[in-house]
């Protein structure tokens, strides 16, 4: 008997148009790299000692689980790390020591991005975001190497060699940029790539040093630039960064942005040209990448972000990423963040997976279902993952980004006796909590009732069928509205009822 009361048998013939059929056999082998859970993003370091921040991580760590986090701000002026006296340089290491601390305490390991740059240090004024991160050269490079060595030093006296020297660390942030590194100077960067890996790896070569942090603008040229530069000076690179977001430029209407995607075909383009320039140097090939940031918009406060079609979308893209990095982190998990100021209701399109009281958006969901897909892949299309474990449990996630509703039947071959189909859906009417926030009004402050209801209409509706297999094919069918997200369980059971239980005189009442 089916559980599922909202796709109930006299519906389901509108959803019949764009039907596909899959048939799937539990000895296939397919591709399928799932890192999806190696990094997150963040917000700027410093923000990791407000209670906001941790209560997000922590619900994110609960329900996902990364294992490294990686963002900006290690050497901005909030975490206070560089300070002179008498012109003569100090550290202080208080703020890092506890940020450290919270974030190891949820299971976390640093992602290290070197950046940005302390105001007594810099060369210039010029700043970026709401909190005036420095994005100027070193006025002394070695002050800056020494710096970075006595920082490096002190985690490993705090946390262990061993630990700490197993940390990555990335280069500053997206130096193609003028706005993140004073007029785009390549060379300028490759000075401070150099001497920051030479002094590094002084200290220890165990550490794992990479670069150079790019995002889509003139990707190609300076990922080959940097490639020659580190051949030509015999870096030994230990990995390669670079960022991935596949909007096109947004158009503002007052504190927001909206943006139109590509299409998801075009989406993994720029990632396999990166790919093929590291192969195309022998002393490269197969190097690791990192994505050390992805997303849909590269903006904040772009109200995609809290929506359906942000989570499918997401989905889609969690299916091709593994193929060609070993890495990609999602900026960012959390909407305590103050690029652009701090903003004005818990909805505003925030980066993050959580939205502020601690309430997930859609695409939070995404990842926990990707999270699951763990197993032998036996299926990968362009809306749909299926997995099959070792105790021969089917787990699958399954999208649809277009605006009509469609239908996808599965065909499990070698199946034989009876099952149990589980579904975790998030659509336009399920699991929508920006919808309900603004049927709410759009309140820009919650209040506790307002919160609470937010946050239990911020879970997937959970449907369930029992069926049983005939000659050896189990048939499956999943409804996906418009821009869902379906996660998916199939496995055997065997029922051995209690003396005298009976399910069916249980709810005979109710027929």
């Amino acid at each position: 008997m089916s559980t599922d009361l909202n796709h109930a048998d006299n519906e389901r013939g509108k959803y019949l148009v764009g039907k596909k059929e899959y048939t799937i056999s539990s000895s296939e082998k397919v591709l399928f790299n799932n890192h999806v859970d190696y990094c997150i993003g963040t917000g700027r370091m410093g923000l990791a000692l407000r209670r906001e921040y941790f209560e997000q991580l922590k619900l994110v760590q609960e329900k996902i689980g990364f294992k490294y986090i990686r963002g900006h701000g290690l050497f901005a002026e909030d975490m206070a790390i560089y300070q002179e006296y008498e012109e003569k340089a100090e550290y202080n290491f208080t703020y890092l020591d506890m940020v450290m601390d919270n974030y190891l305490e949820l299971g976390l390991k640093p992602f290290l991005e070197l950046g940005f740059m302390p105001e007594k240090m810099a060369s210039g004024t010029q700043t970026i975001f709401y909190w005036r991160g420095n994005v100027t050269p070193p006025r002394d490079y070695t002050a800056w190497t020494n710096m970075v060595v006595a920082t490096l030093t002190h985690l490993m006296k705090c946390y262990g060699a061993d630990e700490v020297t197993g940390w990555p660390i990335e280069v500053w942030n997206e130096p193609n940029l003028s706005v993140f590194w004073k007029d785009a100077d390549m060379n300028e960067y490759f000075r401070l790539f150099e001497e920051t890996f030479t002094a590094i790896k002084g200290l220890d070569k165990r550490f794992r040093i990479g670069g150079p942090s790019i995002c889509g603008v003139d990707d190609e040229r300076w990922m080959n630039e940097f490639l020659l530069f580190c051949r030509d000076k015999s870096l030994a690179l230990d990995f390669v960064t670079r960022h991935h977001y596949v909007s096109e430029p947004p158009e503002q209407d007052g504190h927001y942005m909206y943006v139109e995607l590509r299409p998801p075909e075009e989406c993994m383009e720029s990632l396999c040209k990166t790919r093929q320039i590291v192969d195309s140097f022998e002393e490269f090939r197969n190097l690791d990448i990192h994505i050390t940031e992805f997303s849909t918009a590269y903006v904040p406060r772009a109200p995609l972000h809290d929506t359906n079609y942000n989570a499918a979308y997401i989905a889609f893209m969690l299916s091709k990423l593994g193929d060609v990095n070993e890495s990609y982190s999602y900026w960012t998990f959390g909407d305590i963040f103050e690029e652009q100021g701090v903003p004005f209701t818990p909805f505003h399109g925030g980066f993050g997976l959580v939205a502020n009281g601690c309430i997930p958006k859609p695409t939070f969901w995404t990842f926990e279902f990707f999270k699951r897909l763990k197993g032998k892949c036996i299926h990968r299309e362009d809306d749909s993952v299926i997995v099959i474990d070792e105790r021969g449990k089917y787990r699958g996630v399954a999208w649809n980004l277009q605006e009509e509703d469609t239908t996808i039947n599965f065909s499990l071959s070698d199946s034989k006796g009876k099952y149990c189909f589980i579904k975790k859906i998030v659509d336009e009417e399920h699991c929508n909590p920006l919808k309900l926030w603004h049927n709410m009004g759009e309140p820009s402050s919650l209040s506790k009732e307002e919160m609470q209801i937010l946050r239990d209409s911020a879970n997937p509706y959970i449907s369930s069928e029992e069926l049983c297999a005939e000659n050896g094919i189990l048939q499956i069918q999943i409804i996906l509205k418009k821009y869902a997200v379906v996660y998916f369980e199939i496995f055997k059971v065997n029922t051995v009822s209690d003396r005298g239980y009976s399910y069916e005189k249980a709810i005979s009442k109710m027929n």
